[in-house]
């Protein structure tokens, strides 16, 4: 199965110099847990991805109002993409070997075009028509949770407040 045949097409996306509001304020709208990050210069590319933990987190360590903190100083930089033409199972192998619970889907420009989730590749598994297919495919995803889940190794210190 090809990614582009269950990925979800209308991505809500945010720019590199919005504040963590906006992003915060789409994420709570289009009940997502993430947003793709543009770069600002109007070429739709992608130049990161920002999750509901991330602003959460940048708030803590920051100590300031979300609508004071730029995506850009919170955003992940490094944002995992798949072509739509590519095969579900790539899809579900990146995110079990990063720990990822969602991948973009780029063209060949890095243009968003869609996105995949780990809920979506369950609810597609589950669905699936072929029995024995099914079952192997439904213990890959299985897999791919488990490793997503597992637990990170403790800092030794915890983070603490900003000034």
């Amino acid at each position: 199965m090809k990614i582009d045949e269950i990925m979800k097409r209308n991505v809500k996306v945010c720019r590199q110099g919005d504040n963590l509001n906006s992003a915060a304020q789409l994420m709570w709208d289009n009940d997502c847990g993430c947003v793709p990050v543009l770069a600002s210069d109007g070429s739709g590319k992608i130049v990161g991805v920002i999750t509901d933990r991330d602003i959460c987190m940048a708030a803590y360590t920051q100590g300031k109002p979300l609508c004071e903190i730029a995506v850009e100083s919170a955003m992940a930089t490094k944002a995992l993409t798949c072509k739509p033409s590519d095969d579900l199972v790539l899809a579900e192998a990146i995110m079990r070997e990063t720990r990822i619970r969602r991948i973009l889907v780029a063209d060949e420009n890095g243009a968003i075009k869609g996105i995949v989730s780990l809920n979506d590749i369950a609810r597609n598994a589950v669905a699936m028509p072929e029995r024995k297919a099914a079952q192997a495919f439904q213990t890959e995803v299985a897999r791919t949770l488990a490793a997503i889940c597992e637990p990170r190794p403790h800092r030794a210190e915890p983070m603490p407040l900003a000034a």
